[in-house]
């Protein structure tokens, strides 16, 4: 398992965690907002690691859009739930040699 794939496991599972209905927007009302920014830090990190290894990059930059948008109720919940799951079948796949 790659550096990238690990990132994207985990900023998969933050990312399922986030769209938990009511559960994720106490999370980020409670951070007052910062854990988007935290999170868009992870996917930024995650997706020059998925750069350097030559692996998808969707994943992680659905995740950026989601942090810039996440705050927009419903759109948000929304957005959470497609990253995680394309962060996690993108972390799944094997490296292309």
């Amino acid at each position: 398992m790659t550096g990238s794939q690990a990132m994207k496991w985990l900023t998969g599972v933050f990312e399922l965690i986030l769209a938990i209905p009511i559960v994720g927007g106490i999370i980020v009302v409670a951070s007052s907002y910062s854990v988007l920014g935290i999170m868009l830090a992870l996917h930024i990190l995650t997706l020059v690691l998925s750069a350097m290894n030559k692996e998808a990059k969707y994943g992680s930059i659905m995740g950026i859009v989601t942090c810039v948008l996440g705050w927009i109720p419903f759109v948000g919940w929304f957005l959470h739930l497609v990253s995680a799951i394309l962060l996690m079948v993108s972390a799944a796949q094997r490296a292309r040699a």
